[in-house]
C-alpha cells in the first residue's frame, strides 16, 4: 500500500506556482509541462492541485487583464524595469483578488510579501505591499472584488 503524500501548506503551493511562472516567462515553456515537473508533487484531483493549476491558468491566461491592474500604480517605474519576481507575485496577487473569491485580500498581501522576502530583493517586499494595495482600493471603487464573508472584505 503506497504511503499519503505529505500535505502541503498553500503558502509552499504558492512557491511552487511562483517558480513555474517564472519558469515559463524565462524559458517560454507550455503551462502544461510546468505543471508536470513543478507540481509532480502534488497529488492531482486535491484541492492542493486544484488551487495551483487554476492559479497557474489565471496568471497565464489573463495576464493581458492582470498586467493593466498593476501597470495604472506603476509611478516613475517602466514595466519592464520590474524584477520578473516581483511582477510573478504582483500578477499573483491580482489573480487571487479577482479570481479567488475564497482568499481574503489581507491573505493574498500578506503571502506575497512573505514569499517576496524570501524570493526576491530586500525592497521588494515594500514595493509589492504598495502596488497590491493601490490595486486593491483601486478594485474596490470599481466594484470588481467578488469577495464576501468574514474576514474577505475590509
Amino acid at each position: 500500500m503506497m504511503a499519503e503524500p505529505e500535505k502541503i501548506t498553500r503558502r509552499e503551493l504558492r512557491v511552487k506556482v511562483m517558480q513555474a511562472l517564472y519558469a515559463h516567462e524565462l524559458s517560454g515553456d507550455p503551462i502544461s509541462h510546468l505543471r508536470e515537473t513543478i507540481l509532480a508533487d502534488v497529488r492531482e484531483a486535491t484541492p492542493d492541485y486544484e488551487y495551483a493549476a487554476r492559479m497557474l491558468n489565471a496568471v497565464i491566461t489573463r495576464s493581458e487583464t492582470l498586467t493593466p491592474w498593476v501597470e495604472r500604480h506603476l509611478k516613475n517605474w517602466d514595466l519592464a524595469r520590474i524584477a520578473v519576481i516581483d511582477m510573478v507575485l504582483l500578477k499573483m496577487g491580482t489573480a487571487e483578488f479577482l479570481h479567488f473569491p475564497e482568499i481574503p485580500p489581507k491573505v493574498t498581501i500578506n503571502e506575497m510579501l512573505d514569499i517576496a522576502r524570501a524570493y526576491s530583493t530586500d525592497q521588494s517586499n515594500k514595493f509589492i505591499n504598495g502596488i497590491l494595495d493601490a490595486v486593491l482600493d483601486d478594485m474596490k471603487k470599481q466594484k470588481v472584488l467578488e469577495k464576501s464573508g468574514r474576514g474577505l472584505i475590509g
